[in-house]
């Protein structure tokens, strides 16, 4: 009971505040409704939600985990081994998408709440009220929100049953409504109304956080998502059913301009719902800000941003903070309030970048099922429903691009670009390093450690490497260590970080081709770990003077004597696209990129925890030849003469 608990406050935030707003959008289409749009557009909600997020994500998707993590960049961290090419741009198209959909979510969640005093005091300004809301969401980030979340679940728990018996008091108003239950009114609204893509972009609307459900998973864990998820759904379509009935009620006559979410309210309980609803709208934002964070921390690991700084404020499973993406998201929020001032406008906004989310995940899952084994035809099955089924949200949400589905359309393919270009131009950087068999080096670095004329550089010279072959060593770290200055030491030691597709993965192996003087370490650390090299070193030493297989006293006789460690300093090259370099345009181009965005992370010192470490940074060019060059040759005598 506490892990449902627990999990209705972290998960069900977003798609559990979508009543504010989902049946406002879709009477908006047609405030001179009739009996039958309301039924239709009802069934619509009552079908997206079993349909989208019950067996799509909920039954299906949350299977598709990677060692019990979930989400879109998790799911291609468990695939990208697979041979298929698009693999990644398909994730960073749907991670990016989603985090500019948890830009706007905050501002209308909060917006939708708090226009609810309208319905006492119509004369409140409510725009302020928002933006120090927003504001103290955002601020409330950097203490960590481990307090705070023991107050979610109750909270949420409260809310989702206020829902239900508010729909419940309703229903008995107009019973029609409970035919909604039948399909076929869906069906039979889409086809007869001409406005179908805009109802269909209003009704997309109760199932936008059934992505944010899946990206949760390594929180709450899959069983107490889909017993949660059963309660959660039978109080969302019972307050669907309750607005239905009140719009049905009043249909035939005036037009509708209060919203359906705070008229089925008694009017003395108004207030106590505007209060609830800016709890519900806050538990929103803060679950959809941890969500991308994680996104941020996840795309890091696996290549796709560059290094940022990530701070662990709880100790809770899963908490953390990255400043950066909290302050440029709150910029994002604060401006979507500036832009479009009132809910009913962001609702235009809204939908169009988790839609392309949805059709990514799609992709990824379908590859997902037939690597294990599914049958060919069952997974297309699910690729041409759903794609369909989403490709039709996604047509519909288009309609909204003009109206401020540009905003987050703009987001989304900054970020999608900025994740694309970075992950290319990594890969092609790796690609042109070169490499020497460190059986070559070996007797060279045994010479220098043993050369008295060499001013000793440090006990313990650490190199972070990007070999993961313990027989070869990269060309520039030799070049450090032999020609860029000698650097006489008594062990050198190699670091190779493996970022690993598990999440959770922390574990090492050492091989030691010369002993007490060269150690190849590699680490295996999980994309989701934080990685503090220094500490993890430390260990590792730890581990090899226990096991005698290191002899960790400083080189130095009066400090040996007396049984002190040797000190240890790292080295971090720094790799700088050459000029000179004969490759083609659009290598070039890519590389001067990749000098551009790195400009948006930390340094390598700062992102693997090496703060309190003494580091050296090396500047060696990055020099790309994949063109032949002209060659200069001698001056010939004869022709001179």
């Amino acid at each position: 009971m506490a892990g449902l608990l627990v999990t209705m406050g972290i998960v069900f935030g977003d798609i559990g505040t979508s009543p504010l707003y989902v049946m406002k959008a879709i009477v908006g289409v047609n405030p001179t409704y009739d009996e039958d749009f309301i039924a239709g557009a009802v069934s619509c909600v009552i079908w997206t939600l079993t349909l989208q997020t019950t067996f799509k994500y909920v039954i299906i998707a949350l299977r598709a985990d990677n060692r019990g993590e979930g989400g879109i960049l998790a799911l291609f961290a468990l695939l990208r081994r697979k041979p298929v090419k698009w693999l990644y741009a398909a994730a960073a198209v749907g991670a990016a998408a989603l985090v500019a959909d948890g830009v706007i979510t905050p501002a209308i969640t909060v917006s939708s709440a708090i226009e609810g005093l309208r319905q006492v005091a119509p004369a409140v300004p409510v725009t302020p009220i928002v933006v120090v809301i927003i504001l103290g969401i955002f601020m409330m980030q950097q203490a960590g929100t481990g307090r705070i979340g023991r107050m979610f679940g109750p909270f949420m728990l409260a809310w989702f049953l206020m829902l239900g018996i508010l729909g419940i008091l309703n229903i008995p108003s107009c019973p029609a409504i409970l035919k909604a239950f039948n399909p076929w009114y869906a069906v039979k609204l889409l086809v007869s109304s001409p406005e179908w893509f805009f109802i269909l972009g209003a009704v997309f609307l109760c199932t936008t956080g059934a992505e944010a459900l899946y990206s949760d998973l390594g929180h709450c864990g899959r069983r107490n998502i889909t017993v949660s998820w059963i309660f959660v759904k039978i109080m969302l379509i019972l307050n669907y059913l309750g607005q239905g009935a009140w719009l049905m009620s009043r249909s035939g006559g005036a037009t509708v301009t209060e919203n359906p979410f705070y008229g089925i309210m008694p009017a003395g309980f108004v207030p106590v719902g505007v209060f609830m609803s800016a709890g519900a709208a806050i538990i929103a934002s803060q679950a959809l800000l941890s969500g991308s964070f994680t996104i941020f921390s996840e795309a890091i690991g696996l290549d796709f941003w560059p290094k940022l700084k990530i701070k662990y404020p709880s100790r809770e499973r899963g908490q953390l903070y990255i400043p950066a993406v909290n302050f440029a998201l709150l910029a994002g929020c604060l401006l979507t309030v500036a832009i479009f001032r009132d809910s009913s406008h962001m609702e235009a906004a809204y939908g169009l970048a988790i839609t392309v989310t949805m059709l990514m995940t799609t992709l990824l899952i379908t590859v997902w099922m037939r690597s294990r084994g599914v049958n060919r035809a069952l997974c297309g099955l699910f690729l041409v429903f759903f794609g369909l089924l989403e490709g039709l949200f996604f047509v519909a949400n288009l309609s909204k691009f003009a109206h401020g589905g540009w905003f987050c359309a703009i987001i989304a393919g900054v970020l999608a670009a900025i994740m694309i270009i970075w992950r290319n131009s990594t890969r092609r950087r790796a690609a042109y390093v070169d490499f020497k068999r460190l059986d070559e080096c070996s007797d060279l670095i045994c010479q220098i450690k043993a050369d008295d004329t060499i001013p000793k550089y440090t006990s313990n010279l650490v190199y972070l490497s990007r070999s993961d072959n313990p027989e070869l060593l990269e060309s520039k770290l030799v070049y450090s260590i032999v020609n860029k200055q000698p650097k006489r030491a008594d062990h050198y030691w190699f670091v190779h970080i493996d970022y690993a597709d598990a999440p959770d993965t922390l574990e090492y192996s050492v091989e030691i081709p010369v002993p007490e003087t060269i150690y190849l370490v590699n680490m295996r650390i999980g994309f989701r770990v934080e990685p503090k090299v220094s500490v993890y070193l430390r260990h590792i030493v730890e581990d090899l003077v226990a096991a005698g297989r290191l002899d960790l006293r400083s080189g130095y006789p009066s400090l040996r004597k007396e049984g002190i460690a040797g000190d240890f300093r790292f080295i971090i090259l720094h790799r700088i696209f050459s000029p000179t370099s004969s490759c083609t345009g659009r290598a070039s181009a890519l590389m001067r990129l990749h000098d551009i965005l790195r400009h948006l992370g930390i340094s390598d010192r700062m992102a693997l925890r090496l703060d309190t470490s003494v580091v050296t940074m090396e500047t060696v060019p990055l020099i790309i030849n994949t063109e032949p060059g002209r060659r200069i040759t001698p001056e010939k005598v004869d022709e001179l003469k």
